[in-house]
Parts: C-alpha cells; sequence; structure tokens
C-alpha cells in the first residue's frame, strides 16, 4: 500500500507550535489564546488568523525552516506525498523570489511548492508568481487562494491571463473555488483557468452540469473536511460529501488545509474520513491512490 498525500498544506498555518512560540519570542509577540480554527467561526475569519502566523514569516530563514519542518513532519506523519503552498506577496522584507527560494532550500526536493495569489488581488501579482514558476522547476503549480468579498475589484474569471500563461508554460493549475459557495466557481476554475485541481469545492453535488464537467474534465478534488468543518461549510465532518463523490466517480484526495490551525495532521484526517458514514477501506484507498496520481509534477 502507498503512503499518504497532502496535496493542500498551507506553509503559513502550518508551522510547529513550538517553532512558532520562537519566531514570535524573537519578534517580542504573544501568541493569541484564540490563534487555533474552531468549528463554526467563517470563512473570513479563519483567513484573518494567518495574519499573526505571517508576522513572524518576515524573513526568508523562517520560511526555510518552516518548509524544512513541515517536510520533516509529513515523512513522520507517513505522507509520501507533499504539496506546499504560500503567497510570498506576503512576505515583504525582500523580493517574493527570495522566500520562494527559500522554500525550495527548505523542501530540498521532498515536497513540491505552490505559489498562491490571492482572491481581490491585482492579477499582475499571481502574473509574477508564473514568471518566477518559470525558472524554478521545484515550483509544480500557481494557486487562487482564499476567497472573494463584495468589496473585490476582480473577479475569479479576471485571473485568466495568468492561468493562462501557466498553461501554456507547462506550470499546474488549482485553485480554491466553492468553499460553501455557488458551484459555478468550479467552472469557471475549470473552463476559464484551466484548473486541474479544485481546493475544497464542497458545493460540487449542488449542479449536476457542474459534477458532469468535473467527471469529464478528470479534475481532481483537494478535500480538507476539517478545515471545512471549522470555518462552517459544513456542520459536522461527518457530513462532508466525500463518500457520495466517491460514488459518483469523482477524483478527489484527503488533505489537512493547515496542520497548525485546523490541528490536524494528515494520519489524522485520513483516520477521521474513514469514520464518515458511507466511506469504506475501498473508497478510502481510491482517495488515496487519487491523491498519487493528481500530484503535480514538472
Amino acid at each position: 500500500m502507498s503512503g499518504l498525500t497532502d496535496l493542500h498544506r498551507h506553509l503559513d498555518g502550518s508551522l510547529r507550535i513550538r517553532t512558532l512560540a520562537e519566531l514570535a519570542g524573537r519578534a517580542n509577540r504573544t501568541i493569541p489564546f484564540d490563534l487555533r480554527f474552531f468549528p463554526g467561526m467563517g470563512l473570513q475569519e479563519a483567513l484573518a488568523r494567518f495574519s499573526f502566523t505571517l508576522s513572524v514569516l518576515q524573513t526568508p530563514d523562517a520560511v526555510e525552516r518552516v518548509a524544512r519542518e513541515i517536510c520533516e513532519d509529513a515523512l513522520a506523519d507517513g505522507v509520501e506525498v507533499l504539496e506546499i503552498r504560500f503567497a510570498p506577496q506576503l512576505h515583504h522584507e525582500q523580493p517574493p523570489e527570495a522566500y520562494v527560494d527559500a522554500a525550495l532550500a527548505g523542501v530540498d526536493g521532498r515536497a513540491g511548492i505552490i505559489l498562491c495569489g490571492l482572491y481581490g488581488e491585482d492579477p499582475a501579482i499571481l502574473q509574477s508568481h508564473v514568471d518566477i514558476a518559470a525558472t524554478r522547476p521545484g515550483v509544480v503549480a500557481i494557486d487562487l487562494a482564499g476567497g472573494p468579498t463584495p468589496g473585490h475589484d476582480f473577479r475569479l474569471d479576471d485571473y485568466s491571463k495568468p492561468f493562462e500563461r501557466a498553461r501554456d508554460l507547462g506550470i499546474n493549475r488549482t485553485v480554491h473555488a466553492s468553499e460553501g459557495r455557488a458551484p459555478h466557481e468550479i467552472r469557471t476554475a475549470i473552463e476559464v483557468l484551466h484548473a486541474q485541481r479544485i481546493g475544497h469545492g464542497t458545493t460540487l453535488l449542488d449542479d449536476p452540469a457542474v459534477l458532469d464537467l468535473v467527471l469529464s474534465s478528470g479534475v481532481t478534488i483537494e478535500a480538507c473536511p476539517t478545515s471545512n468543518w471549522q470555518v462552517g461549510i459544513i456542520d459536522t465532518i461527518g457530513a462532508h460529501p466525500i463518500p457520495r463523490w466517491l460514488d459518483a466517480g469523482v477524483r478527489v484526495c484527503i488533505n489537512t488545509d493547515n496542520t497548525l490551525l485546523s490541528d490536524v495532521s494528515a494520519s489524522e484526517e485520513y483516520a477521521r474520513v474513514g469514520k464518515i458514514e458511507g466511506m469504506t477501506p475501498d473508497k478510502l484507498e481510491a482517495a488515496r491512490r487519487f491523491g498519487h496520481e493528481a500530484a503535480f509534477r514538472r
């Protein structure tokens, strides 16, 4: 049996707690008592938690260290294929390239790096990520992360040009879409942004036409059940649609999202999914296999 995969893990949400404490101490900062996610908190409040972890990750050395430790922890947890994503534009002391190179040095070939643009940002930022990725094979993909809000100046389809350029350069694409929002985001991500994988996608079954599109395109859904429960997208982990996705023929893999903020490891995430009503050992093994098959390579 092959090892676990974790293809959706955010660097700035997956620090070791003792590393966070050490970095915070150096910066004369105190870790908030309510840093970790909690059930029903809502996506925007969850996203706000990253402001603290990012505040202690403003040097390339810190990014390199955390990337290295994530790889060590994943290996010890039985993860065979790992991808780590982060938004280098949120680290401000040096140019984005310095942080990307630091992350690559930290993983040292043990994980792929995915560069995230953020919903609402100028698409030019994501274009710059494509430029960085084009010269660094260890960067395996780009992503659009976060979530839309009414005040954003840019819509999902406004990011088409950087995603088209990534496709043309052979750089892989994944998109956070339909994370408790309408399933039309999945359609846009696939048809306009040429996404090969979808992060979260919890409302997929709400639109049969979108389900057909996912099936016909062979797109893989990156499921993050613990995180979805904590941000209030599902009432319980047991309510996650992953068994129904698998029954419908959807290719889906199991992921942690954020090991620190969600207080979960890959092995724990797999164990929790295994207890969802309708899951079977065969379905769990299928999800593991889909993770291996969907891993980005360059």
